[in-house]
């Protein structure tokens, strides 16, 4: 069979099968009606011929009402017996709708299809020849016909369990694709944030400065628009960096390696150039640390300084960075005047994008981030603690 016809079969609907189920079963009932007969046999009549296309005819609805279907070919079999017609070879009607029943009816119905139909075989034996070779192939055929119903009963159920599992899968997998693409947006969301949000109030501060100095100190007042530059040309290569990322497409910006804990140095530098003294400083010896902690360690200098610029009226800024066995303690303390002056210490949650940024990356390596008043009481602190997971040496900055 063409494969074509047998993918238009699958596709048809119930009602098209059914109907080619009886047009099939209905050509093979009429075979003795129209091949040459023996002189010692009854003719064949149309009378005859139409009773076994009665037994037939119920077919068309097998899959709508499969003991209705059953019954009603039961019937018009017993029907027939008092014609003397010409005998049919197989009893392809009543077998056709007992595979039915076993394949689609209910529990009831296929147990009532057993209790009644064992004694109506056993009856049509013994009307005809009451032989028990007869015996024993009609009860082999009925048991026959009604296994392999239930076998692709069994089959189709398993075949439905296994697509509907599938398509639970598609749905999870769906749903996991969504979550990290939202995953992902946030993540682009703080980069984005850390960067534009730092070199723009690197921008300020210098553009805020240079008026004030550009006749009185013209080299200061270059210096700060030589920064406005720095910073701008800075964010812009970060930016063109992330924006190859998302796109996917290969190239330079998309090579660019992200900051690492050597990176701190030349931050720190491009704070000093504001005008405000910061210090760096390390103590405790360093561990390896995973490139995407060193990251993270990076961006949180980086959104406090940010901070710093925007918010307090500091003077002087402290980095520093903490080692001790299986930890990193990074704090960013000022002598100014911080969000969170007025409270107590606190979770950094709720406080503002930029600290909810914090403490997102700080709990994504599980973490921890608090910000507030200096230990005297004075300036402001942000701390996060990150512990170490052993890296590659070469992830390591210094």
């Amino acid at each position: 069979m063409p494969a074509s016809l047998i993918h238009r079969l699958r596709e048809a609907s119930p009602r098209t099968i059914d109907a080619i189920i009886t047009g099939v079963v209905q050509a093979a009932v009429t075979i003795p009606f129209v091949v040459p007969r023996s002189a010692d046999v009854p003719p064949a009549t149309w009378s005859s011929y139409a009773m076994t296309s009665l037994s037939v005819l119920p077919l068309l609805w097998r899959s709508r009402a499969p003991l209705t279907a059953l019954l009603l070919i039961t019937a018009a079999g017993i029907a027939y017996l008092p014609f003397h017609g010409p005998g049919q070879p197989m009893p392809y009607s009543p077998l056709v709708a007992l595979f039915t029943v076993a394949a689609q009816a209910g529990l009831w119905q296929r147990r009532i299809t057993v209790v009644l139909g064992l004694p109506l075989v056993a009856l049509a034996v013994a009307f005809r020849t009451n032989t028990a070779r007869e015996y024993l192939f009609a009860f082999f055929l009925f048991s026959m016909v009604y296994v392999l119903g239930v076998l692709a009963r069994t089959r189709q159920a398993y075949t439905e369990a296994v697509e509907l599992r599938a398509a639970e899968l598609e749905k999870a997998r769906q749903a996991e694709v969504e979550r990290a693409a939202e995953r992902e947006r946030a993540r682009i969301a703080r980069e984005m944030h850390d960067v534009l949000s730092h070199a723009v109030s690197l921008m300020i501060v210098q553009a805020e400065a240079g008026p004030l100095v550009v006749r009185s100190d013209p080299d200061r007042a270059e210096a700060a628009f030589d920064a406005i530059a720095g910073a701008g040309r800075d964010a812009m290569v970060q930016l063109r960096r992330m924006l190859g990322v998302l796109k996917e497409e290969p190239g330079p910006a998309a090579r660019t390696p992200q900051p690492t804990l050597a990176g701190l140095e030349d931050l720190v530098a491009d704070v000093r150039r504001t005008g405000l003294a910061v210090t760096l400083a390390a103590h405790g010896p360093s561990q390896p640390l995973a490139a995407d902690a060193q990251v993270t360690v990076y961006r949180v200098v980086q959104e406090a300084l940010t901070n710093v610029l925007k918010h307090a009226d500091a003077t002087l800024v402290a980095v520093r960075l903490t080692w001790t066995p299986g930890r990193l303690t990074v704090e960013v303390e000022n002598d100014g005047e911080g969000p969170a002056a007025t409270r107590g210490p606190s979770s950094v949650a709720g406080s503002g994008r930029g600290l909810i940024g914090i403490r997102e990356r700080a709990a994504a390596h599980g973490g921890t981030a608090t910000a507030g008043p200096g230990p005297d009481g004075r300036g402001y602190r942000v701390a996060v603690g990150l512990p170490v997971v052993i890296s590659s040496p070469t992830e390591v900055g210094s």
